[in-house]
């Protein structure tokens, strides 16, 4: 096998692992993919090691390696979904290894997302029917404010992680955001349970397929990723709890 197509194999497998990395994928099904393109495209042993923020995939015995930095962490689960089905077109060779890397281009760069406005309808549903399924009790008077608020906070997350790159400020100003709103609406009695419209309107901030893949992680093995995942889920509640915490501090 000529250099440049091990370098095109690596290469593809970069893009393949960064992909699913970036869209929130458990750590051992983004070694499973790309040992399985590396094996598929002709590379009988590949030697890979991820993290959240890196990896790095080689020819064993052999002086090939790429690495690939992860700059951005989200969830999208269409992303990896459309990675598994094409490399599991290019295992049952139905596409060509040039054709997987392009296509993996396209679903890098052209995978669409759902409008802010569809988000955040669906933030409003999902603090709603969670404020119900959390608080206990059927608190039907506070199911449309904590829509409200839900949806708010989820606006005020969105936009500031647009504004800035900086990790965690909006969780902390979403709650912020939410703790403000549920306050003036049960103050203006359009609310009646301030804690059951806060704990319903937070739900679509808290990371809960972060703290999901960490935990699968670590029993998987993979105790480094694991516990990056787990320490970044945890700094995100701790932003969220901050930002209530602080309204319920000067305001009540």
């Amino acid at each position: 096998m000529k250099i440049a197509q091990k370098n095109k194999i690596l290469e593809t497998c970069l893009i393949a692992g960064r992909i699913m990395i970036e869209s929130g994928s458990e750590m051992y099904r983004v070694e499973d993919t790309m040992n399985r393109i590396a094996y598929n495209a002709g590379i009988q042993k590949s030697v890979v090691f991820t993290t959240p923020t890196g990896l790095f995939i080689g020819i064993e015995n052999q002086p090939y390696v790429q690495l690939e930095s992860v700059a951005v962490r989200t969830i999208n689960l269409e992303k990896v979904e459309n990675v598994n089905t094409a490399s599991r077109q290019f295992a049952t060779k139905e596409i060509t290894l040039d054709q997987l890397s392009t296509r993996l281009k396209q679903i890098d760069q052209h995978t669409p997302y759902f409008p802010l406005w569809i988000q955040i309808i669906a933030a409003a549903f999902v603090s709603a029917l969670l404020m119900i399924i959390f608080s206990g009790e059927y608190d039907w008077a506070d199911l449309l404010p904590a829509a409200l608020v839900g949806a708010l906070g989820y606006a005020v997350f969105s936009e500031i992680n647009r504004l800035t790159s900086i990790r965690f400020i909006g969780e902390f100003l979403g709650a912020v955001s939410i703790g403000v709103s549920a306050y003036l609406l049960t103050k203006w009695h359009l609310g009646v349970d301030l804690d059951n419209i806060i704990i319903g309107a937070v739900m679509p901030l808290v990371p809960g397929v972060a703290i999901t893949n960490s935990i699968r992680d670590m029993l998987a093995g993979h105790l480094l990723s694991g516990m990056v995942r787990g320490v970044e889920a945890l700094l995100s509640a701790f932003a969220i709890g901050t930002g209530i915490a602080l309204i319920f501090r000067f305001l009540i």
